[in-house]
């Protein structure tokens, strides 16, 4: 196939595919072609690619087979890709009805990282936990940053420091992430998620399991956390307002994929903090799991820093890149055949559970039914 890699949007740091991995590919009889610059931003020249075999073109959609994206393109971005080609990449569709149209009149053959089952089979293709392991790596940085305390236990002439309390809400791949790099810069770390089933991994990162509502039935068959009712997410405010009270960083980490970031943290809970310290709100990009959350910002309320960054990945673009190829690669062997051809088998689970638009169709249901009844099925 001709794999093409085109620039992403201004702000996006990341790069759907680095030097190192694009080597595989070509070693498996793939043609690989990057847009001029389109790894800068993540540390990687143009050079860089040509030794590893990469075409550099300032036209590369030209012939493409199938087009890897980080971020989802621009309808009109869209429109470059050639009819018949496949698109592969984190593509919002939930939400993203005008380039879903797009893809469908353009009879692409698209492919959403964010929908691929989350099995033991697709853990090699999982992107949204190697992206979520970055965030949550980074999201405690930013708290150490920002917050006017020491994170670790210090023993000083000047008498002893104690130890930064470090509460981390929501126990996915980021969250535990968090916890793990909170407890290894010294923190003292409690943690809550709704699924009691974690609280175990919690324990073995040397975390607190925070006394709160649980609920078994919130794990979706595919892997992915589903919505809580209304009273369940107000019985977790309630029980978690304590916590968040006693704790000197709150990180947030609670997604749903395809629907808002449940509320955690209500206003009057930032209210009841002490002043300095600091929330870092790793679900900011799809709502925020903080009321008090603006997309992109820092929020200083009634003395309590509220972050709500929308690049958490990027801040460590080129680990984030190398991780996020190595899961295309993956997926992509999964549709290619010996002869390095596109098969899609939509008996495979991995492929139809990723595919949002096939043949000029939307083929996926979650994706369909967001888009309401105009969508072509």
């Amino acid at each position: 196939m001709r794999i093409v890699v085109p620039k992403e949007a201004e702000g996006e740091r990341r790069v759907a595919m680095t030097p190192q991995v694009a080597l595989r590919l070509i070693e498996d009889r793939h043609t690989v072609v990057i847009e001029s610059g389109a790894g800068e931003r993540a540390g990687f020249e143009d050079d860089d690619y040509r030794g590893a075999g990469v075409e550099v073109s300032h036209m590369p959609y030209e012939g493409a087979d199938l087009v890897l994206v980080v971020g989802p393109p621009t309808p009109e971005q869209a429109t470059l890709i050639p009819s018949g080609a496949a698109l592969l990449g984190f593509l919002d569709p939930f939400s993203s009805a005008d380039l879903v149209k797009v893809l469908t009149e353009r009879n692409i053959t698209a492919f959403a990282v964010e929908a691929i089952p989350r099995t033991t089979l697709a853990q090699g293709m999982d992107a949204l936990s190697s992206q979520a392991t970055a965030a949550g790596y980074h999201a405690v940085l930013l708290a150490a940053t920002a917050t006017p305390r020491f994170f670790p236990m210090l023993t000083t002439a000047a008498g002893t420091i104690p130890p930064t309390k470090v509460l981390v809400l929501g126990a996915g791949v980021a969250g535990l992430q968090a916890i793990a790099t909170a407890r290894r810069l010294g923190a003292v770390v409690s943690a809550y998620d709704i699924r009691p089933e974690v609280r175990e991994q919690i324990e073995s990162l040397g975390a607190r399991f925070i006394a709160a509502p649980v609920d078994e039935s919130v794990a979706a068959a595919t892997g992915y956390a589903r919505e809580v009712a209304d009273e369940t997410q107000r019985r977790q405010q309630d029980a978690l307002a304590k916590s968040v009270a006693d704790a000197e960083v709150v990180i947030t980490t609670a997604q749903v994929p395809g629907r808002p970031a449940p509320l955690l943290v209500s206003r009057e809970m930032v209210e009841g903090m002490s002043r300095g310290s600091v929330i870092v709100d790793v679900a900011a990009p799809t709502g925020g799991n903080c009321e008090v959350t603006r997309l992109g910002e820092t929020v200083i309320h009634k003395g309590v820093v509220v972050i709500g960054p929308d690049d958490l990945p990027g801040r460590v673009a080129v680990d984030a890149s190398h991780m996020y190829s190595r899961n295309l690669t993956a997926f992509i062997a999964r549709i290619t055949n010996d002869d390095a051809g596109l098969v899609i088998d939509f008996d495979d689970q991995i492929v139809s559970g990723a595919c949002i638009t096939h043949d000029g169709q939307v083929t996926h249901p979650v994706t369909r039914h967001g888009l309401g009844p105009e969508a072509k099925t």
